[in-house]
């Protein structure tokens, strides 16, 4: 009998850590799966550890945005902007070695992430606007679209470059991936109609 529980503890463990992808602690708690029984797993080599209260299933195929799942499981309040949504959307030929977030201005930050991170404060629409949700492994990660994006790295370009700024406006417009009008109304938003405005008209 003792068997049969385990081995059922060891089914129902390995189902919530396949649908949730990088599943939390809680989600084993929902569950009924002590958390003494994850550390047996991560022994035998089922799971991987990868943050404080955060499981993956060790055999789990990582897409190149592995991180950003990671980050948005630590961080569930946090949206990815800036030079890692870039990178989402392929608007830059750039390898952010940190998960760019942006977070309220009183929200907590994690101080051991299980990924690097570069924490952005925002408030109000400049937090909220132009938010998508990707599915990345199971995980719902919310991401700035395109033409927010853009806006964003000109609002924040002393820290991201003016110069990644002006090519992700290019590339952004070049492929479609939003029209001015988009990203005027997230410059708006943002406050740097004045700023990009030489940009777009030499652009367009």
């Amino acid at each position: 009998m003792a068997g049969t529980a385990q081995g059922t503890l060891k089914d129902r463990a390995i189902t919530v850590a396949r649908e949730r992808g990088i599943a939390r602690a809680r989600d084993f708690d929902a569950a009924g799966i002590p958390r003494a029984y994850l550390r047996r797993l991560q022994d035998e080599g089922l799971l991987v550890r990868m943050g404080r209260g955060l499981y993956q299933l060790a055999d789990a195929e990582w897409s190149e945005s592995h991180s950003l799942a990671e980050a948005a499981r630590a961080v569930p309040h946090g949206v990815i902007c800036l030079l890692s949504a870039l990178r989402f959307h392929e608007l830059t030929t750039q390898l952010p070695h940190q998960v760019w977030m942006l977070i309220g201005h009183k929200k907590w930050a994690p101080k051991n992430p299980p990924v690097s991170l570069r924490i952005i404060r925002a408030t109000g629409d400049a937090l909220t606007a132009g938010v998508e949700r990707h599915t990345i492994e199971q995980v719902e990660v919310p991401i700035t679209n395109p033409a927010k994006t853009v806006a964003d790295c000109f609002k924040y370009r002393s820290q991201v470059g003016l110069d990644v700024a002006i090519e992700a406006l290019r590339d952004c417009l070049r492929s479609r991936r939003a029209t001015v009008d988009d990203i005027w109304h997230f410059a708006a938003i943002d406050r740097v109609q004045n700023v990009m405005r030489p940009y777009i008209e030499a652009t367009v």
